[in-house]
């Protein structure tokens, strides 16, 4: 994995400030729970109201953590005054997203001036035992000298 530098010597406040304003996040009871220069993770309880048909998370839920963990990995990277939109994401499904949780996992993997790549993954918990459930690759964008801020406008 890359070493990142974070230009922002208060990027964990501020990523997780904006993370605690996300209502999707707590609407499906999402926790972020690690926020590393490039890197950020988010897991998410089994709850059966997250489900699709057959019990497991539904693709929604799944790409919706997989979506912010990148989002949130690339913005630990950017200037105290900016803001992070994503621009596009491929998600992969390889194994049905069955267990207790899930774990989505943000990685950047290559950081500009206004565009940074993630890869994405997400981790099916189950009995103890973590197994990837979805890979996929985002394309973020920075809004420099747009704060994050807690309503849209």
């Amino acid at each position: 994995m890359a070493a990142f530098s974070a230009p922002d010597p208060e990027y964990a406040t501020r990523v997780l400030a904006s993370f605690d304003r996300q209502g999707i996040m707590r609407l499906i009871g999402a926790q972020m729970t690690r926020v590393e220069p490039g890197h950020v993770e988010i897991e998410l309880p089994y709850r059966a109201d997250l489900t699709q048909q057959h019990g497991f998370f539904h693709a929604g839920v799944t790409s919706t953590i997989a979506d912010s963990a990148g989002g949130y990995a690339g913005y630990t990277l950017f200037p105290a005054e900016s803001s992070v939109l994503t621009v596009e994401y491929k998600m992969n499904l390889v194994s049905p997203a069955d267990g207790e949780k899930l774990v989505a996992i943000g990685r950047v993997k290559r950081t500009g001036r206004s565009l940074t790549v993630c890869e994405l993954e997400v981790l099916a918990v189950k009995s103890g035992v973590a197994k990837s459930c979805a890979f996929g690759l985002q394309t973020l964008m920075c809004l420099p000298g747009r704060a994050d801020m807690p309503q849209a406008g």
